[in-house]
C-alpha cells in the first residue's frame, strides 16, 4: 500500500508557481470574501492567505457581518469583477441563510471564478473545454496522475454528489476516459457498488463510513472527508483497516486537503492570465 502524499505534491506545485510569479511585474491578486464567523472558514481563509503570501500573490480578505443583505454582497462582487487589479474572487462557503449561495457564486464573472463553481465554468467542464475547474476535484485527478495511476478505462465509483466535489469529479473522470458510477444517500446496495471500484472516491462528510468490507482488494481509495471529533481529524474512510486492502490511499489530513489549496493557487495564476488577454 502506497500513501498518496498531497502535502508533498502541494509544496512542489507552490514552489513552481512562486518561481513563475517572481518574474511577473504585476502580481496576481486573490480576494476572499467571508460572511460571518464560521470557525472552520476562519481556518480555510488563513490557509489561503498563507498560500498567497508564499507564492507572492497580493491577497485581500474581506470579512462581512453575518446579517449583511444579499444585495450588498452582490454589489461588492460587481465592484471586484470590474477591478482590473483583481485576478480571482472566492466567496467562502457556507453563507448565512438569507443569502442564496448559487446566486452569489454566479455573480462572480467566469474569468475570475477561481473556485470553478459558476454555471459557465461548470458547463465548460462538461463539454471538456479548458476552464477554471473546482479545486478539490482537480486536486484529486492531479494527485492520481502524479503517482502514475491510470484513469483511462478504470471503473471509478464516487460516493457523494455535491456541487463542490462529486458533480465536477464525474465530468473530470469522464474527460479522462474512466467509467463512472455515482452513489449517494439514496443509493440502494451501496456496498455492492463500492466493491466494484478500481478507484473509489468518498466525499460525504461521515466519519469512517467506508469500511474494509466495502472495498475490493488493491483498489485506489481517495478520501475527501474532513470530520472533526474531539479536536482530531477523521476521513470518511476507516483508514487503518481499508489501507490494508488498498494499493494506494490518501491520508486525512495530508491527502486531498493540501491539493485543494495547490489547485486554488494554480487557478489564481490561470485567472490572472485569462484576464490580462
Amino acid at each position: 500500500m502506497i500513501i498518496l502524499d498531497g502535502k508533498k505534491l502541494k509544496q512542489e506545485i507552490l514552489d513552481e508557481l512562486k518561481e513563475e510569479v517572481s518574474n511577473l511585474l504585476i502580481k496576481p491578486k486573490l480576494v476572499v470574501i467571508q460572511v460571518g464567523d464560521d470557525p472552520a472558514s476562519d481556518v480555510y481563509v488563513k490557509q489561503k492567505g498563507k498560500m498567497a503570501e508564499y507564492i507572492g500573490y497580493n491577497f485581500e480578505h474581506i470579512k462581512l457581518p453575518s446579517d449583511i443583505l444579499e444585495e450588498e454582497l452582490l454589489t461588492l462582487i460587481d465592484k471586484l469583477n470590474d477591478d482590473k487589479e483583481v485576478s480571482g474572487i472566492l466567496v467562502q462557503m457556507p453563507l448565512p441563510s438569507q443569502i442564496n449561495a448559487k446566486t452569489v457564486q454566479n455573480r462572480v464573472i467566469a474569468s475570475k471564478d477561481v473556485d470553478g463553481l459558476t454555471d459557465i465554468n461548470t458547463g465548460k467542464l462538461v463539454h471538456n473545454n479548458d476552464t477554471l475547474i473546482s479545486c478539490t476535484p482537480m486536486g484529486i485527478v492531479d494527485l492520481l496522475k502524479e503517482y502514475n495511476i491510470s484513469i483511462k478505462g478504470k471503473h471509478v465509483v464516487i460516493v457523494g454528489r455535491s456541487d463542490l466535489v462529486g458533480k465536477p469529479l464525474i465530468n473530470l473522470f469522464l474527460n479522462n476516459d474512466a467509467t463512472v458510477t455515482v452513489c449517494h444517500s439514496k443509493t440502494n446496495n451501496l456496498e455492492s457498488i463500492t466493491k466494484l471500484a478500481d478507484i473509489l472516491v468518498v466525499a460525504i462528510g461521515n466519519k469512517e463510513f467506508v469500511k474494509a468490507d466495502m472495498v475490493k482488494d488493491n483498489a485506489v481509495v481517495i478520501d475527501v472527508g474532513i470530520n472533526r471529533d474531539n479536536n482530531k481529524l477523521y476521513g470518511d474512510v476507516d483508514f487503518s483497516n481499508v489501507s490494508k486492502k488498498s494499493s494506494y490511499i490518501t491520508p486525512v489530513p495530508g491527502g486531498v486537503g493540501p491539493m485543494t489549496v495547490a489547485e486554488l493557487a494554480k487557478n489564481v495564476l490561470k485567472a490572472y492570465k485569462i484576464n490580462r488577454h
